[in-house]
C-alpha cells in the first residue's frame, strides 16, 4: 500500500537584528546583523499530511515589525493553502515570535483568530503560568486572554501523543515547559525542538545560552537531540535559521562533529 506524501516546508517570515531590548529590527537576509545583537530569521513549518495541515508555531503576528497576517496568507498559497485550511498549530513554546501568530488585530480593540478551524495546541503548565499573568492594557496580556477564550485550544503534556503521529516531549531549557515535536510516519520523520535547537550552526557548538531559562540544560538536551537525530534519521525543523531551516545529519565525526545536508 502506497504512503500517502507528507509535505515539509519552511514558512519564511523574514529576517531580524535582535538585540537586549528584544526589538526585532528587519534586515536583509544576506545581512550581518546591527553591532551587539543576533541575527534571527522566523520560519513557522507547515506539514501537510493526507487531509491534515498542521503548522509547528505560528509567526510572530502583531509582535513582529512587519505585516506578518499577510506573509502567512501568501506563504500558504504557495501550497495551495488558505489560513481556513489549517487544521492544527502546534506551539513549542509561548515566546511571542512563536505564538503571535495566532491572532490578527482588526483594530486597537478587536482580534481574529489567524487560522479560525485550527485546533491550537499548547503545552498545559506553560498556558496556565501565561493566563495567570494579568497586567490591564498590555498587548500580549490582551492577547492572551483573547486566544483562551476564543480558540480551540487543546494541552499537551510531556509523553503526550495527540495523533498517531505526532508526539511531544518537555524539555525545558529554553523556558520551563519548551517542547520537542516529533512527527513520525513511513514517509518522513521530524523532530521540531523550538529555541533549544533553532538554527544549523547550533548542532556542532557547546554554550550555555544567557537568554535561556535554563542554560544549562538546554546544552545538555541539545546534545541529546541532535544524537538522537542522527541514530533514529529525523529531519531536523529549525526555527530560526536563515539558511537551513530544514536540514538533516548525515556523518559524524569525533573531529569534525556532524555532517549537515540541506534540505530544500
Amino acid at each position: 500500500m502506497a504512503t500517502t506524501p507528507i509535505i515539509a516546508a519552511a514558512l519564511y517570515e523574514g529576517t531580524y537584528s535582535v538585540g537586549l531590548d528584544k526589538k526585532f529590527v528587519p534586515i536583509g537576509r544576506k545581512d550581518p546583523p546591527l553591532k551587539g545583537t543576533l541575527k534571527l530569521s522566523l520560519n513557522p513549518f507547515l506539514i501537510k499530511n493526507g487531509d491534515q495541515n498542521l503548522l509547528i508555531d505560528a509567526g510572530p503576528g502583531f509582535y513582529g515589525p512587519e505585516d506578518h497576517f499577510s506573509w502567512m496568507k501568501k506563504n500558504l498559497a504557495k501550497h495551495d493553502l488558505s489560513p481556513d485550511d489549517i487544521t492544527d498549530v502546534f506551539c513549542s513554546h509561548l515566546h511571542s515570535d512563536h505564538i503571535g501568530g495566532l491572532a490578527y488585530q482588526k483594530d486597537d480593540n478587536n482580534w481574529g483568530l489567524t487560522f479560525p478551524n485550527a485546533i491550537v495546541w499548547v503545552q498545559q503548565s506553560d498556558w496556565e503560568k501565561a493566563v495567570s499573568i494579568d497586567i490591564k492594557d498590555n498587548l500580549r496580556s490582551r492577547f492572551i486572554q483573547f486566544i483562551n477564550s476564543e480558540a480551540d485550544l487543546n494541552f499537551l503534556n510531556d509523553g503526550d501523543r495527540p495523533y498517531p503521529e505526532l508526539s511531544v516531549e518537555v524539555i525545558g531549557g529554553h523556558t520551563q515547559y519548551s517542547l520537542a515535536i516529533y512527527f513520525e510516519s513511513n514517509s518522513g520523520k521530524f523532530m521540531m525542538a523550538g529555541d533549544v535547537l533553532a538554527t544549523e550552526g547550533e548542532v556542532n557548538r557547546k554554550f550555555a545560552a544567557k537568554y535561556d531559562y535554563d542554560g544549562k540544560k538546554s546544552m545538555q538536551t541539545r546534545k541529546r537531540l541532535t544524537k538522537k537525530a542522527y541514530e533514529k534519521g529525523f529531519t531536523i525543523l529549525a526555527y530560526h535559521s536563515t539558511k537551513a531551516p530544514i536540514f538533516r545529519l548525515t556523518d559524524y565525526s569525533d573531529n569534525k562533529g556532524y555532517e549537515i545536508k540541506v534540505v530544500e
